[in-house]
């Protein structure tokens, strides 16, 4: 039956014979010469990709908010920028280092974990919900190059967002209540210079110790294709351990929580430092950190990818 279609015999065999001589070139690591694996998925490409998400753009975008919506809510209830004595909330007026010290302490109960869980839930999960990810590997790209190159993206994002929220607040803080001391709830002053050295302690003990909270969305995301599924898990398992922290019965069974040095930051706030609590904390959060970014790695290694 003629279907319309005409094929010259002689133009067949001439293709079928070129595809019999075609050698492809193997190199020693038995990829096609000429395949580097350094040259895909580049860290500034994804970067720029993650940058142009709105998801991205209003966490950002809220951290540098949060500042003043701060200021806003003391200007409305009054509060006096005198105030030499009592807990975080009222000394935040006290100055700018008070202030950067309320901001970190409201934001990292659930706000900073929030963000860190969004960024790194949303990774690998958000790959597999758009059914790119088998096109991803299929460049192809390594599947630890993928997890790797995402991770970091993911980190930098983060630490972004979580030194931007000190930063900010500092700033704001200096414009409304100026570059007093530092005063702790127990009365301790420490000079602007050496405080403004607290706050950087301060800011990488919670980016250290929010590491669990990035090897637990990292596993989630690698295990689940709703990036809602990854970020919500980690951070119901955030808010849990922050419930049993409170419940004093379990005794010392509530060191071993991820979230019981989640404040030991505030140590930092005094003359004489006492650096227990913030190494233990320290110590935790790398453990916790290391194993769940392990077991990622190896989840994601051995998955099979159908989406």
């Amino acid at each position: 039956m003629d279907h319309g279609v005409h094929t010259d015999p002689a133009a067949l065999d001439e293709l079928t014979e070129a595809a019999r001589q075609e050698r492809a070139e193997v190199g020693a690591d038995g990829a096609v010469a000429g395949y580097r694996p350094g040259r895909t998925l580049r860290l500034g490409v994804e970067l720029r990709r993650q940058l142009r998400r709105r998801r991205t753009q209003l966490v950002l975008g809220f951290v540098v908010v949060l500042p003043f919506i701060l200021v806003l809510a003391f200007q409305i209830g009054q509060a006096s920028p005198n105030r030499r004595s009592g807990g975080f909330v009222d000394l935040a007026t006290a100055s700018a280092p008070n202030f950067v010290v309320l901001a970190l302490f409201v934001a990292g109960g659930f706000l900073l974990p929030t963000i860190v869980a969004l960024f790194f839930g949303d990774t690998i999960a958000s790959e597999a919900s758009w059914s790119s990810l088998k096109y991803l590997l299929a460049i192809p790209v390594p599947r630890h190059r993928v997890l790797r190159q995402k991770a970091i993206a993911s980190g930098l994002l983060s630490l972004l967002a979580l030194v931007l929220l000190p930063v900010v607040s500092l700033v704001v803080g200096l414009l409304w209540y100026g570059a007093g001391d530092a005063i702790s709830p127990t009365g301790d002053s420490i000079p602007f210079g050496k405080s403004l050295v607290v706050i950087v302690l301060a800011t990488v003990f919670v980016v250290i110790q929010l590491a669990w909270v990035a090897g637990l969305a990292l596993l989630l995301s690698v295990s689940t294709d709703a990036p809602l599924g990854a970020v919500g898990g980690t951070v119901l398992v955030a808010i849990l351990s922050q419930i049993l922290d409170q419940i004093t019965a379990l005794g010392s069974l509530r060191n071993y929580l991820p979230t019981h040095y989640a404040y030991a930051w505030m140590d930092l706030i005094a003359t004489d430092i006492d650096w227990s609590q913030i190494a233990a904390g320290v110590l935790s959060a790398v453990i916790y950190g290391t194993v769940l970014t392990l077991l990622a790695a190896r989840r994601f290694s051995t998955k099979d990818i159908t989406s």
